[in-house]
C-alpha cells in the first residue's frame, strides 16, 4: 500500500518548517542584530543623541539628520520588534486554530519587510555601497518573494492566476 500524506498533514509540516525558519531568525534579532541593520530603511529610524532622547535643538545638524514623520523607533528597536513579530508568527503558525490568520500576518510581514530589502540594495549600489553588500542583498532581496507565497499557501488563499 503506497504511503500518502494528507493535505492537512502536508500543511502542518508546511507550517511547522516555517515556524522553525522564524524561529531561527528571530533569535537572530538578538543574538546578533547587527545583521539586520542594513534592512531596516533609514526614514523609520529615529536619531538619537545617544541617551535614548531625540536632541529637538540640534534634530537639523549633520550629526543629527531630520527624523522623517515615519522615523517612530531607533534602529535597534524596529530590529527587536521584527524579531518579537517573527517569534509571534511561528508560535502562531504552529497552533492550527491560530494558522490562517498567523499566516496571513505573515505574509503581511514578508510583505512589507520588502521595503527594507528594496532600500538595503539601492544602498548597496549606490556610491557607498561595496561588492559585498551588493552580491549580500541582490541574494536577499529575492528570497522574500517565495516566502511570501510560501505563508499565502499555509494561510489556505487561492493565488490570484487559480481557478477556483
Amino acid at each position: 500500500m503506497p504511503f500518502s500524506w494528507s493535505a492537512r498533514t502536508t500543511q502542518t509540516i508546511s507550517a511547522a518548517a516555517m515556524g522553525a525558519l522564524l524561529l531561527v531568525s528571530a533569535k537572530k534579532h538578538f543574538q546578533q542584530p547587527k545583521f539586520f541593520t542594513s534592512v531596516v530603511p533609514d526614514y523609520l529610524c529615529r536619531e538619537d543623541d545617544g541617551t535614548g532622547s531625540v536632541d529637538l535643538e540640534n534634530k537639523h545638524s549633520p550629526t543629527n539628520p531630520r527624523n522623517s514623520a515615519l522615523a517612530v523607533m531607533s534602529r535597534e528597536e524596529w530590529i527587536a520588534l521584527s524579531g518579537l513579530l517573527e517569534a509571534t508568527a511561528a508560535v502562531g503558525l504552529l497552533i492550527p486554530a491560530t494558522r490562517k490568520a498567523a499566516a496571513r500576518g505573515t505574509a503581511l510581514m514578508f510583505t512589507a519587510f520588502l521595503a527594507g530589502h528594496v532600500d538595503a540594495l539601492r544602498r548597496a549600489y549606490g556610491a557607498g555601497g561595496t561588492a559585498s553588500e551588493r552580491r549580500i542583498h541582490t541574494l536577499r532581496l529575492p528570497l522574500q518573494l517565495p516566502l511570501i507565497l510560501w505563508a499565502w499557501s499555509l494561510a489556505g488563499a487561492k493565488h490570484p492566476y487559480e481557478t477556483p
